[in-house]
């Protein structure tokens, strides 16, 4: 596993003890989540830059970040402890391509952004519209979903060319194009 990886390993579980911000309580279950987050960089365009909504501590956001150092990565993360969190990792990881917005990210403004992320933060249709202001013509989105995510397709009123690969129990919902 890359270096960045291990440290934010480490860093996670020394600050997990304290804080309580993943469920994750060790390197195989971190690495784990690490895996998740990093598996859909085996089918997406490499993004111009990347929002992701909700990182809390640090999935799928800053390890895409880890992932593509020169890509401009904004984690969004309305709570303060998860937002320090994630402010300290990347100054420890030099990672000089992240900024962290400590708002919601209906809150949040800035140009339009090439990938959309999220992982359990809300519904696809709701994640649609909370980042409507956020997104551009060309804009993708990588939505980590469970077993709803059928149903939630279902309720949604936009047109989307979306793919769907499954993966132990996950749904990666990548979404080319709103139509």
């Amino acid at each position: 596993m890359e270096e960045r990886f291990k440290k934010f390993t480490e860093i996670l579980l020394e600050w997990n003890k304290i804080h309580n911000l993943t469920g994750a309580k060790s390197s195989l279950e971190v690495e784990k989540n690490i895996d998740d987050s990093l598996f859909p960089t085996t089918f997406i365009d490499k993004p111009s830059s990347i929002l992701d909504v909700g990182t809390g501590a640090g999935f799928p956001g800053m390890i895409l970040a880890i992932a593509y150092p020169d890509v401009r990565t904004v984690l969004c993360e309305p709570r303060k402890k998860r937002a320090y969190f994630l402010k300290y990792v990347a100054m420890e990881l030099e990672l000089s391509n992240v900024e962290v917005a400590k708002k919601r990210v209906e809150d949040y403004s800035s140009e339009p952004f090439g990938l959309i992320s999220s992982r359990a933060v809300t519904d696809t249709n709701m994640l649609l519209n909370l980042t409507k202001h956020l997104q551009k013509k060309e804009t993708q989105y990588l939505f980590y979903k469970g077993s709803h995510l059928f149903s939630e397709l279902e309720s949604i009123d936009l047109k989307l060319d979306y793919d769907i690969i499954e993966k132990n129990k996950r749904n990666y919902l990548y979404i080319k194009k709103v139509l």
